[in-house]
């Protein structure tokens, strides 16, 4: 067989069906922070979207789906650094930072370990993932849950009512952040998601629960999945 016949394909080379170039991966997230401190009222502080960061997320699926020991979600991250607020009470929000493979909270005060299967989780029934999964449908939501408790942060005020809001633990940024592994160090992994809203104290009389829900989506054709 000459060469060039050996680089015209068969008649089953040609039939083989092409892969879906079309095809791909919906991600969206979504925050709720409570005041869980009464819990017959439990008030609702903060709920609404959140920026994607799709760079570094797109690393995590890979090394997740490789079934390597880094990229996944590890912490929850707290800054101040998301707003200002002028002496009218405007408040004027910076946008989310979701590009860039370095790039963080605006001005990063505090953080938390919510993986749930980790040594350095210091209450893993409190602060953890879910995976959530209906039957037949194309997303999967992962749920991940973070629990202030009344004595954290450290140096924090004894009561919700700051005039200054420019307070370390006046919260007005979080993002979850994946693991890098030991060598790099607790807090210092990849920024995976990022949402700024408005300042909310956290202090000594009350308790603060966040729920982070991440929907992974594949799509067909680019199109809407149920």
């Amino acid at each position: 067989m000459s060469m060039e016949e050996n680089m015209n394909p068969t008649d089953e080379e040609v039939n083989v069906k092409q892969p879906d170039e079309e095809s791909g991966v919906y991600l969206r997230g979504h925050i709720k922070i409570s005041d869980v401190t009464d819990p017959e009222k439990h008030e609702i502080l903060v709920d609404k979207p959140n920026a994607i960061h799709y760079e570094n997320f797109s690393e995590a699926l890979a090394l997740s789906v490789g079934n390597k020991t880094t990229g996944f979600i590890h912490e929850m991250h707290f800054g101040n650094g998301g707003t200002s607020v002028d002496t009218t009470g405007i408040i004027t929000y910076l946008p989310p930072n979701n590009t860039g493979a370095n790039s963080g909270l605006y001005n990063e005060t505090y953080y938390k370990v919510v993986d749930d299967n980790s040594n350095l989780n210091t209450d893993p029934a409190k602060n953890k993932i879910e995976i959530r999964h209906v039957a037949g449908k194309k997303y999967t939501d992962i749920l991940i849950t973070c629990l202030l408790d009344y004595g954290e942060p450290a140096g924090q005020a004894a009561f919700d009512n700051a005039a200054d809001l420019n307070g370390n633990y006046v919260f007005d940024e979080l993002g979850l952040v994946s693991w890098l592994g030991t060598d790099v160090g607790l807090g210092n992994g990849k920024l995976l998601t990022h949402v700024v809203f408005h300042p909310v104290q956290k202090s000594l009389n009350r308790l603060i629960q966040i729920e982070y829900t991440v929907r992974v989506q594949t799509l067909t054709n680019l199109t809407s999945a149920g």
